[in-house]
């Protein structure tokens, strides 16, 4: 999600910098996010504590992955595209 808010943002304003853009382009996804993963955490929660013996590892699985991949679609994916992004740039200065 925070991916192609980056890339219509890019096209909407070619003004603003690569950093300005996946600032924003995070803040607008950021609520979305973490609603989603509040509302998926609390299912598998119920899931976990109120679940059987067989449900109780697969839930926690699941517990952990979801909270593994919110904390790295907010702060690990934007700045990675950032670094590869300036990586780019600096290649393209260099063959020049």
């Amino acid at each position: 999600v925070v991916f192609d808010r980056i890339r219509e943002n890019r096209k909407k304003d070619l003004k603003k910098s690569l950093a300005e853009i996946i600032n924003s382009s995070v803040n607008e996804t950021l609520s979305r996010t973490i609603l989603t993963a509040f509302t998926v955490i609390l299912v598998l929660l119920s899931l976990f504590f109120l679940g059987g013996p067989v449900i109780h590892d697969f839930a926690f699985a699941l517990l952990v992955g979801v909270v593994i991949g919110t904390y790295s679609s907010i702060f690990i994916a934007s700045p990675i595209v950032l670094a590869f992004e300036n990586i780019q740039i600096s290649k393209g200065k260099r063959k020049k």
